[in-house]
C-alpha cells in the first residue's frame, strides 16, 4: 500500500530541509495587503468631518455617501457605525446619521486636557532639540506662514498640526506622544473654524515658542505654549458662529 505523500519540505543531498520559499530567506518578503475597504471609507469619512467639509449637524445620507466615494452602502453603514462610537457621529432612531454636533463644553474639555500635554510637551523639547531640530521648526514655521498669506485653511491646519506635532516628538516622551495622538484629530477638528481668525496671532506665538526652544528655555517655553493653547481655546469659545447666551 502507497504512503501518503509527506508534507514536509524536499531533503537535499545533505538530508537537511531545502523547502522552496524558505522562511530563513533573506529575500523573502511579507504580503503587503491593501486596507481593508471599511477601514478606507472610514478614514474618509472622518476626514471630511475634521475638515469640516461634512459640517457639524449635517444630515449624512449612506447612498449619497457611497456615491461621493465610489463604494457601495456596505462599507458606508460600517464606518458610520465606528465613528458613531467615536463621537464623530450621532445616529438618530427613525432620523438617520448626522455629524456630531460639538457642545462648547466638550471642546472647553479637550483644548483643557490638550492645553496640559503640550505645555509639557513644549518644557521637555526646549532640553532636547539639537541646531537640526530648530531648523526644522522653522521650515514648519514658514510653511505656516505661506498658508497664512495664501489664506489657505486646509494648509493652516495641516501646518499647525505638524509643528505641534514635531514638539511633541522633540520631548522624547512616548507616553507623552501617545496621550497628545489619542487627541489630535479632534483639536484639527476644533482648530479648523478658527484657523484663519486666529491667523497671525498663533504664528506669531509659534515665532515666540521656537525662539525659547531654540535658546534652550525651558520655563519660557512652558509658560508661552500655555499662553498659546488658552487663547486658542478662547478663540473657539469667540468664533463668529458660536452660540451666544
Amino acid at each position: 500500500m502507497s504512503q501518503p505523500a509527506s508534507p514536509l519540505p524536499d531533503r537535499g543531498p545533505t538530508g537537511r530541509r531545502t523547502a522552496k520559499g524558505s522562511l530563513s530567506s533573506t529575500a523573502a518578503k511579507r504580503v503587503e495587503r491593501p486596507a481593508p475597504l471599511r477601514q478606507v471609507v472610514y478614514e474618509a469619512l472622518a476626514e471630511l468631518i475634521i475638515n469640516r467639509t461634512l459640517e457639524p449637524g449635517q444630515h449624512l445620507v449612506e447612498a449619497d455617501l457611497a456615491e461621493y466615494l465610489g463604494v457601495s452602502r456596505q462599507p458606508v453603514r460600517e464606518a458610520l457605525q465606528r465613528l458613531q462610537s467615536e463621537g464623530w457621529v450621532d445616529l438618530r432612531p427613525a432620523q438617520g446619521a448626522f455629524v456630531h454636533l460639538p457642545t462648547d463644553e466638550e471642546a472647553d474639555q479637550l483644548l483643557s486636557v490638550r492645553s496640559v500635554l503640550e505645555t509639557h510637551s513644549a518644557k521637555l523639547a526646549a532640553g532636547n532639540a539639537t541646531a537640526d531640530d530648530v531648523v526644522r521648526l522653522w521650515e514648519l514655521q514658514k510653511a505656516g506662514i505661506t498658508a497664512l498669506r495664501a489664506e489657505d485653511t486646509e494648509g493652516l491646519v495641516a501646518a499647525n498640526a505638524a509643528l505641534h506635532a514635531f514638539i511633541t516628538q522633540l520631548s522624547g516622551n512616548a507616553v507623552l506622544a501617545e496621550l497628545i495622538g489619542l487627541v489630535d484629530r479632534r483639536v484639527r477638528w476644533y482648530y479648523t473654524p478658527i484657523a484663519r481668525p486666529r491667523g497671525k496671532d498663533a504664528w506669531n506665538e509659534h515665532d515666540e515658542l521656537i525662539n525659547a526652544i531654540s535658546r534652550g528655555n525651558a520655563e519660557a517655553a512652558e509658560e508661552i505654549m500655555a499662553r498659546h493653547t488658552e487663547r486658542t481655546r478662547q478663540a473657539y469659545h469667540e468664533r463668529p458662529e458660536a452660540p451666544r447666551s
